[in-house]
Order: C-alpha cells, then structure tokens, then sequence
C-alpha cells in the first residue's frame, strides 16, 4: 500500500494529491491518501481529509511507501516505521506555503541519501517504480533523524 499524506497544514497541496489520483488508476496497488482541506476529491484512491493519530499511525505501519509533503512530522513518522518515503516538497510559487522552507528541508535531506525527493510531480511515479523498499538500518535511521533536528535547531537560530 502507498500512504500519501500531506499533513495538518491548511495550505492547499492539489498538485501532489491529482498527479497521485492519476497514478493510483494505473497501478494495480492500493493508494490511501490523507489529502486535508482541498477541494479536489481523488477518484481512483481512498482518501480522507484528517483523522486521529492511531489511524495515521496504523497507515504508517502498514505502508510499503510513503509519499509526503517535505514536512518534518511526516518524515521522522517515515523513518521512526521503516518506510520508504517520497518527499514532494511544498512551494510558495504555487500557493502552498508561505516560503520554501520545505525546499530547504528536502534539499539538505536529499544529500543524505536517506530519502527520494520528487522535485516535479511529473516524476512521481518514476520515483514510485525506482523506489529502493530496502530500508537502512535503525542505527542510519536515528543518525539522520538527529541530522534533522540539529538543522531545524540551525534554520529556528537564523530566523
């Protein structure tokens, strides 16, 4: 199963969710998607706007893949499950967020290796056929989920 979420922000992220709907109805895996407040309705994968943490977490767990917005939560529940994760970054030229801090986020993310970064939609199912489901080991996991957190702690310092 492929769990897409693009989190509890109320910036709208369409663009993620319809190239995903569009992939979901030419593959023959299933596509559960947490798709928030926007007014597109996916037609080819089950959706749900929110729910609770334990359902969210049980996709989690139940994920082959995980595709998500460049958010941070998202990530770290990515890696805290083992999972394979897809990171679509949010962008302020399309209207998604009020800067590109999740560009900065996948950018310096994208160096470790750890995670695959989709910088056009356009190259999402590529990525969903190239993705490696092999996952590091918990020790590379917890090295890169502390990389995280010393370079949030830098970008919350320089602000």
């Amino acid at each position: 199963m492929i769990f897409v979420t693009v989190g509890t922000s109320s910036w709208d992220f369409s663009r993620l969710i319809k190239e995903m709907d569009r992939i979901a109805g030419e593959i023959g895996e299933e596509v559960v998607m947490q798709i928030g407040d926007i007014e597109y309705e996916p037609k080819n994968a089950k959706y749900f706007r929110f729910t609770s943490e334990e359902e969210i977490e049980e996709l989690y767990r139940n994920a082959r893949v995980v595709v998500a917005h460049a958010g941070v939560g998202c990530i770290i529940s990515a890696l805290k499950h083992n999972k394979a994760i897809i990171v679509v970054p949010r962008r302020e030229k399309y209207g998604e967020h009020f800067d590109d801090h999740q560009v900065d986020i996948a950018r310096e993310l994208e160096q470790e290796g750890r995670i695959t970064v989709v910088w056009d939609v356009k190259e999402l199912g590529k990525a969903l056929n190239d993705i490696n489901t092999n996952i590091s080991s918990d020790r590379e996991d917890r090295k890169l989920v502390s990389m995280l957190k010393n370079y949030i702690n830098k970008l919350e310092q320089s602000r």
